[in-house]
Formats: C-alpha cells, sequence, structure tokens
C-alpha cells in the first residue's frame, strides 16, 4: 500500500463494509438521540416558554372578586300590534222595544262579527257603559273569537219590576281596558 500505513490497533482493518456500516449506524443513532433530546427538552431557567403545566394556586377568599359575565338576553322578535273590532251582526233574542213581564229571566244574545285582526280570548270583557245591567255583573268574559269569525254573544239578565222602558248598552274591551268595536243594547219595555 503506497502511502497508507495500517495501524495495529485499528479495529476495521480490512473489512470496508463494516466500516461504512458502523459510521452510518452512528450517524443515525445520533440524530435519533439529537431528535429525541430536543423534542423532551425542559426550558433553560429564565427563558419564556411556558412549562407543560402550572400547579394551580389557590387565591385568598378576602382578595377574590367574582364579575359577572355579559349575558345576552334574547330579544323577542317584533310583532305588528293587531287592531281590534267588533261589529253587530243581529238581535237573536229579545228584539229591540222586546215586551217583557216584569222580574222575568231574559236570555239575551246578539250575533257579532271580531271584525279586527286580534283573536278575542279570556283577557276580553264585555262591559256596561250605559243604562241599567238589569240584573247582570256589569263586566262580563267576552266570548272568545278568532279574527274575522262571527260569534253569539250572550247575557242572562232579569227585568225589574216596575213597569217601563229599560235599555242597557255593552261594549267590548281589550286586555288594556281600551273599549272598542260597536255598542250592543237591551232595549226591553216591561208591561204586565
Amino acid at each position: 500500500m503506497s502511502g497508507c500505513k495500517r495501524s495495529a490497533f485499528s479495529p476495521f482493518q480490512g473489512n470496508k463494509r463494516t466500516f461504512h456500516f458502523l459510521v452510518c449506524l452512528s450517524i443515525a443513532l445520533a440524530l435519533v438521540a439529537q431528535g429525541c433530546s430536543a423534542r423532551y427538552a425542559r426550558p433553560a431557567p429564565g427563558s419564556q416558554e411556558t412549562p407543560p403545566f402550572l400547579p394551580p394556586t389557590r387565591v385568598p377568599a378576602q382578595s377574590a372578586q367574582m364579575s359577572p359575565l355579559p349575558v345576552e338576553t334574547a330579544q323577542p322578535s317584533p310583532t305588528l300590534p293587531c287592531a281590534d273590532g267588533l261589529t253587530f251582526i243581529d238581535d237573536l233574542t229579545i228584539p229591540d222595544g222586546g215586551q217583557v213581564k216584569p222580574g222575568a229571566e231574559l236570555d239575551k244574545r246578539w250575533e257579532v262579527r271580531n271584525s279586527g285582526s286580534c283573536n278575542w280570548d279570556e283577557r276580553y270583557s264585555l262591559r256596561l257603559t250605559a243604562g241599567e245591567p238589569l240584573g247582570a255583573a256589569e263586566s262580563l268574559p267576552l266570548y272568545p273569537a278568532r279574527s274575522e269569525t262571527n260569534a253569539v254573544i250572550r247575557i242572562l239578565l232579569q227585568a225589574p219590576l216596575a213597569e217601563g222602558s229599560y235599555r242597557s248598552a255593552w261594549q267590548a274591551h281589550n286586555p288594556a281596558g281600551e273599549p272598542f268595536g260597536d255598542l250592543i243594547f237591551v232595549d226591553i219595555i216591561v208591561e204586565n
């Protein structure tokens, strides 16, 4: 061998394949070791990195202040207000000027139309607006009716004992207590 002298202590004499294998293995192990150590490395003291786990700290009860979180409340969708309406159609019983006996029980009925866009429910009432109540309460529930439908309003009355002409005027009221629609009347003549 020209210019190269083999050392007596060289472990790789005569086998180049083994030498290359061991060199490649050493490089691969060094790279793996370097990758593993970088993956699990801890930050140096004083560095800005956050450690993977911070134990919780207790806050004394006196200094703990809870501020309420803002709560979004669901706003109802805007709805257009409906309009109330009542249209008189016909007297179904006891026509105006009808003659009745003193003290007679009267079953007065009117056919009306809910001519508004609101449905009448338990919050609607019929109230005496003028004249004698003729034994009825001065405020009664209005017959429930859907918008644009006909309904029959009924009041049980009692004729006065004294002879004469009597008239009661009644009107529908909405949940806010506002009157609406046509007046409906009881118009009787009490005679023996």
